[in-house]
C-alpha cells in the first residue's frame, strides 16, 4: 500500500525506520512499518496526510538529503541523535515527533484475519510475542475476575442512522455534534417533543465493530487519526470524531469541579472563579445536573481488581511518599479511585477492564453518550442521526426583537453534496472546542476562539524491579488519581502502539524499554493551562506561560517521579525529548529543572480543550450568556466544553454533560 507517499518519501520512511531501530532487534521488516505508515495516512487523509508529506521532506533536508538514505544505518542514527534528539532547535524537536510515529507503526503491526480485527490470528502477533503481550480474548481470568465478553442491547439501533437520502428539509432543532455536550442536549431537547437531528462529522462505530486493532481504531475513530496538533507540534490534542464523540474513546474519568473529600480542599474553587469572571452557574442546579448525568450514566467508583496493578501502584506510592512529605498539603491531598461511566461497577456489566479504552470498548460495556443518551432520544423520541456530514454555516434571519435567529444550518453530506436544512425551533452547537468555535466563526460569531484552556498532561513510566507488581496492562487503563491542589497525578497505561508512541527513548534504548513491557507501570500528571489559548484559521495555537506554567510543569513532573520511587521503581522515564531516565539517588528536583527549559523539551498532549466560546453576563467578554445562548441571537445555544470560562483543572467529560444538562435539562431553552 504506497498511495499516500511517493517513491522518495517511502524510500526515506525506510531509512528512517531502520536508523531509528538501531541496536534493536526487529520481528517485522522495515518495509512492514513502512507499509503501516501508509496504511495510517491513507486513512487519515485530508491536512494532516499533507503536513506528513511536507514534514518527511524538510526532516530528510535538515538530516543530510540523498546522504541520509545512501548513509550506513549507524551513520544514520548518529544523524538522528546529532540533527533531532539532542538539538535544541524547535523546527527540528517538531521533526523529531516522527520518531513516535514509527514506533507506533511498528508496534501496532496487525496481522490481517478473516474478520476485521482477529485476534485469534494474531495470538502469533511476532511483535506482540516480542514485548510479552497478551491480547484480551487470550487472557486467563481466574475466579472473581470479570470475563471479557461483550454486553448486548445498548448499541444505536442502525435504522435511527440516516444517510444523505434520509435526511428531511426540517426539523425542529438541529443540534451539531453528538459528543458529552451534543448528546445530553439532544436527548433532553428530543424528550420535549422536538424533532431532532443530530449532526455528526464522524463515522457511526457501533461496539461490535470496535477492534484492538489500535492503528485502524485511531484512524477512523480520531480527529486527524489522534495525531491533531497546536500550530507550533507542541501539544498533541487528542478528540474523539465519531457517534458518541470523545466518550466513545476515552477512559470514562468522571470528577466533579469540586467535591468533598475527592477535591483537594485547597483547589481553586473552580465554579466561584467563574462567578468572579462574570460567568454566574447556580452551584446548586449546576450539581444538580451532575447527579442526573450520575443517574443516567451509572456513574461509580472503578473497582479495585479493574486497576489491581497499576491503579494500586499509584495509591501505594502516594501513601508512602506523603507519609514523608515535608508539605502539609501532600497530607490533605485525596488519593482514591476514579469515579467512571463504565459498568455500572458491581454488575454483571462492569467493566471487563481489557485495557483498550481509548480506541473503543468492542465489549458494550463502556456506558458511552452512544449507548445511553443517543439510542435513548432516537429509540423513545424519534431523534435521528446523520453521521459523516460537516456542518459548514448557521444561516439567521432577523426576529422580532432584532436579535439574530437561525433558520438553517448548511451541510455538506456523507455523499458530498450540500444541503440546507430549515430549524423550525432551534440550533445546538456542540462540536467540541476548536469546531464549534470554526463553526461559529463561519456563521458570523465574532470573537470566537479565544481564551482557550487545556488540560496539560505529559507521562512518567516507572520500571519495576522484575516480579514485582503484574502486568500493568491487563487491567483498565486509567483507575486512580491523586489530586495534589495545583495539579493530579493520574494512573494510566496504554496498549502496545499506544505506550510505544508515549515511551521516551531512541534506538536501543526504545527497544529494551519496550521488552520490559511486563515491568513497567505508568502515570501521569494533569495540569491547568488556563486561557493560554486561541484557534487561530481553524487550529489551535497554544503556548505555556514561562513564569507560571513550565514552574509547575517541572515540580508536577518531579513530583510524580518521586511517588514511582516510593512505590519500588528502580528507574523511570520522563516523556522528555531526548530520552532521559531518573534513577533514585538522583536530585530528581534539578534534573528537571534542567531537563525542562522550554515546552518543546517533553511530550505534551491534552484530552480536554476547553473555552473560546466562554459564558459571560456581558457579551463583551463572552460568546454565549449563563443560559448558553450565543449572545444577540434568540435560538442557538453552544452545550460543549467551549464554554467554560476558565480552566476546569479536572478531566472534563462529566462537567462537559452537566453544562449541556444545565442548559438544556431544568427547563425548555426555547421557550
Amino acid at each position: 500500500m504506497t498511495a499516500p507517499f511517493n517513491f522518495g518519501q517511502l524510500r526515506f520512511l525506510k531509512a528512517l525506520t531502520e536508523a531509528l531501530f538501531h541496536g534493536a532487534d526487529m520481528v517485522i521488516t522495515p518495509d512492514q512499518v513502512v507499509a503501516n505508515v501508509c496504511a495510517l495516512f491513507e486513512k487519515v487523509g485530508g491536512t494532516k496526510l499533507d503536513e506528513i508529506r511536507l514534514s518527511l521532506i524538510a526532516t530528510e533536508v535538515v538530516l543530510g538529503g540523498p546522504f541520509f538514505v545512501e548513509d550506513d544505518i549507524a551513520g544514520r542514527a548518529e544523524k538522528l541523535k546529532d540533527r533531532l534528539q539532542n538539538s535544541q532547535v524547535n523546527l527540528f524537536q517538531d521533526m523529531a515527533r516522527l520518531r513516535g510515529i514509527i514506533y507506533a507503526c511498528y508496534y501496532g503491526h496487525w496481522q490481517t484475519g478473516l474478520e476485521p480485527g482477529d485476534q485469534d490470528v494474531n495470538a502469533a502477533n511476532p511483535v506482540h510475542r516480542q514485548i510479552g503481550f497478551t491480547l484480551p480474548k487470550h487472557r486467563t481470568r481466574g475466579a472473581g475476575e470479570m470475563p471479557i465478553e461483550p454486553v448486548h442491547g445498548r448499541e444505536i439501533d442502525p435504522a435511527h442512522i440516516l444517510d444523505a437520502d434520509g435526511v428531511a428539509d426540517a426539523y425542529d432543532v438541529v443540534v451539531i455534534g453528538s459528543g458529552a455536550g451534543g448528546g445530553v442536549a439532544a436527548f433532553n431537547l428530543a424528550s420535549r417533543g422536538y424533532k431532532i437531528l443530530i449532526v455528526e462529522a464522524g463515522p457511526f462505530y457501533p461496539s461490535h465493530a470496535i477492534t484492538h486493532h489500535e492503528l485502524d481504531m485511531v484512524a477512523n475513530l480520531y480527529k486527524h487519526g489522534a495525531l491533531q496538533t497546536s500550530t507550533n507540534r507542541d501539544f498533541v490534542v487528542f478528540q474523539g470524531r465519531c457517534v458518541g464523540g470523545s466518550s466513545t474513546i476515552n477512559n470514562g474519568i468522571c470528577l466533579r469541579v469540586k467535591e468533598d473529600g475527592r477535591t483537594h480542599p485547597d483547589a481553586q474553587d473552580v465554579l466561584a472563579k467563574w462567578r468572579s469572571i462574570g460567568a454566574p452557574i447556580d452551584e446548586i442546579d449546576f450539581h444538580k445536573s451532575y447527579d442526573a448525568v450520575r443517574d443516567k450514566l451509572k456513574i461509580g467508583k472503578a473497582e479495585p481488581r479493574s486497576g489491581r496493578h497499576n491503579g494500586t501502584h499509584l495509591i501505594n506510592g502516594w501513601r508512602a511518599y506523603a507519609a514523608t512529605s515535608t508539605d502539609p498539603r501532600d497530607r490533605r491531598a485525596p488519593a482514591d479511585w476514579f469515579a467512571k461511566n463504565f459498568g455500572p461497577p458491581q454488575t454483571d456489566n462492569a467493566c471487563a477492564y481489557c485495557g483498550y479504552c481509548n480506541s473503543g470498548c468492542p465489549y458494550g460495556r463502556r456506558m458511552g453518550i452512544a449507548q445511553t443518551y443517543l439510542p435513548e432520544a432516537c429509540r423513545e423520541h424519534h431523534a435521528r442521526i446523520l453521521p459523516g456530514t460537516k456542518a459548514e454555516e448557521i444561516l439567521w434571519q432577523t426576529a422580532i426583537d432584532g436579535r439574530r435567529e437561525a433558520e438553517a444550518v448548511k451541510l455538506i453530506l456523507p455523499d458530498g453534496s450540500k444541503k440546507l436544512v430549515r430549524t423550525r425551533v432551534g440550533v445546538v452547537v456542540a462540536c467540541g472546542t476548536i469546531a464549534s468555535s470554526k463553526l461559529l466563526d463561519r456563521s458570523d460569531i465574532s470573537g470566537t476562539g479565544y481564551q482557550v484552556s487545556l488540560n496539560v498532561a505529559s507521562p512518567v513510566v516507572a520500571l519495576m524491579p522484575d516480579g514485582a507488581g503484574g502486568n500493568a496492562w491487563d487491567e483498565d487503563q486509567m483507575t486512580s488519581y491523586v489530586d495534589c491542589a495545583d495539579f493530579l497525578l493520574e494512573s494510566h497505561f496504554q496498549p502496545p502502539m499506544s505506550m510505544a508512541s508515549l515511551m521516551p527513548g531512541w534506538f536501543g534504548d526504545h527497544s529494551q524499554r519496550m521488552k520490559n513491557f511486563g515491568r513497567v507501570h505508568s502515570a501521569g500528571i494533569l495540569f491547568p493551562a488556563d486561557r493560554r489559548g486561541q484557534i487561530v484559521d481553524g487550529k489551535l495555537r497554544f503556548q505555556l506561560d514561562v513564569q507560571d506554567d513550565l514552574p509547575m510543569l517541572r515540580r508536577a513532573m518531579a513530583t510524580l517521579t518521586k511517588v514511582h520511587f516510593a512505590a519500588g521503581a528502580i528507574e523511570c522515564y520522563p516523556a522528555l525529548a531526548k530520552g532521559q531516565k531518573v534513577t533514585p539517588g538522583m536530585d530528581i528536583d534539578a534534573f528537571f529543572r534542567d531537563a525542562i527549559r522550554e515546552q518543546d523539551d517533553v511530550t505534551l498532549s491534552s484530552s480536554h480543550p476547553h473555552g473560546g466560546n466562554a459564558i459571560n453576563e456581558d457579551p463583551q467578554y463572552g460568546i454565549v450568556d449563563p443560559e448558553c445562548r450565543v449572545h444577540g441571537t434568540t435560538n442557538v445555544l453552544v452545550t460543549d466544553a467551549s464554554v467554560f470560562p476558565s480552566c476546569i483543572r479536572v478531566n472534563a467529560q462529566w462537567t462537559t454533560m452537566a453544562m449541556a444538562h444545565y442548559a438544556t435539562g431544568r427547563h425548555d431553552p426555547f421557550r
